[in-house]
């Protein structure tokens, strides 16, 4: 199954349990053998497995136990900021989000569109 945006959480969920059982068996490794080589309890596996919610920490240990942890930069790469950005930024990171056009999302459809004598 493709793992899709317009998928429920719970079948999301359920999809990587079946993807993340069939890697740990094609490792030929119980799972038992896997909690024990990432540091975490069967019980933690049975649950992935099962489709349910688990801590981060938890997946990255059951990811690293499987030599996937490596799979996350390609997942989620790190943040580039274009050159324009670089620029305005001049080597400082950005700390927060401006919303659309500079305002907060929420205040952006309250306020009323700028006119000649708006300045003062």
């Amino acid at each position: 199954m493709q793992i899709e945006s317009h998928l429920t959480d719970e079948t999301v969920l359920s999809e990587l349990g079946d993807r993340l059982a069939a890697l740990r068996l094609g490792r030929n490794l119980t799972q038992l053998q896997l909690g024990e080589r990432a540091g975490v309890a069967r019980t933690v596996i049975q649950r992935i497995e099962a489709g349910g919610s688990v801590t981060t920490a938890n997946l990255i240990r059951v990811l690293r136990g499987l030599e996937l942890l490596d799979a996350l930069d390609r997942l989620i790469p790190e943040p580039m900021p274009s050159p324009l950005a670089q620029l305005r930024l001049r080597g400082r990171r950005r700390r927060r989000a401006t919303g659309a056009h500079g305002r907060a999302e929420g205040h952006a459809a309250q306020e009323r569109p700028w006119r000649w004598g708006d300045e003062s």
